[in-house]
């Protein structure tokens, strides 16, 4: 496959967190013919990578990482019109998250920051916001016909909340239909496996490698 010229450009625009660099490139993108989701896959979402990789090295920090995240946001409101109006209407979608704070837990960055990476690396997300009730997740995942539910938990005294989540979807017969996510502070490896979870993320450029590893998408 030939790379068009277009694409380090695209990727660049992203590492930068240059919004109006990045809306401006996908558009030039459609101009030059070039397909939408070719356009995410091989242009932005190396940069996207790359800052994933920047901030691991500890040489981006979180104003850079929801910088670069706005950018990718910026190119997708000029993508995401053309995406619609193709067969299917989701060519580049790579799932559908619900994601949110478990109930008793109103902290809610590091959960924004999950989302709005999810969301920049192409996923749909139905974000529920903080202090959410165990069946909600559950309700919303049905309704909104999710892939995944995003679990954050803040305190080490909600974390007990994420576990519920699972017995609960045990309990109503549908753990088998959705993959569980969980992150948060005090939540590591040991718990995620304890409770049967699908995926841990220690940060948000982790938790959206576990979400796609977790889909196979990975």
């Amino acid at each position: 496959m030939i790379m068009h010229s277009l694409y380090p450009r695209m990727a660049q625009a992203i590492i930068d967190g240059d919004l109006e660099a990045t809306a401006g490139l996908a558009r030039e993108g459609l101009l030059a013919g070039l397909p939408a989701p070719d356009i995410i896959t091989n242009g932005f979402l190396p940069g996207l990578d790359k800052v994933g990789v920047l901030w691991e090295d500890g040489e981006y920090f979180l104003p850079e990482l929801i910088q670069s995240a706005e950018a990718m946001k910026a190119a997708m409101a000029v993508l995401r019109p053309v995406l619609e109006g193709t067969a299917g209407g989701s060519a580049a979608s790579r799932g559908r998250a619900v994601i949110g704070t478990i109930e008793g837990d109103i902290h809610d960055i590091g959960k924004n920051l999950v989302s709005s990476l999810l969301s920049a690396n192409g996923f749909e997300v139905i974000d529920l916001g903080a202090d959410v009730k165990v069946d909600r997740f559950i309700d919303a995942a049905v309704e909104a016909k999710a892939d995944l539910i995003c679990l954050s938990a803040l305190l080490t005294t909600t974390m007990v909340n994420q576990r519920r989540v699972l017995v609960r979807l045990q309990e109503r017969g549908l753990r088998d239909r959705f993959k569980v996510l969980v992150g948060g502070a005090p939540v590591n490896r040991k718990w995620a496996d304890e409770i049967g979870a699908d995926g841990y993320g220690e940060n948000a450029t982790a938790a959206v490698r576990a979400a796609l590893k977790a889909l196979g998408k990975a």
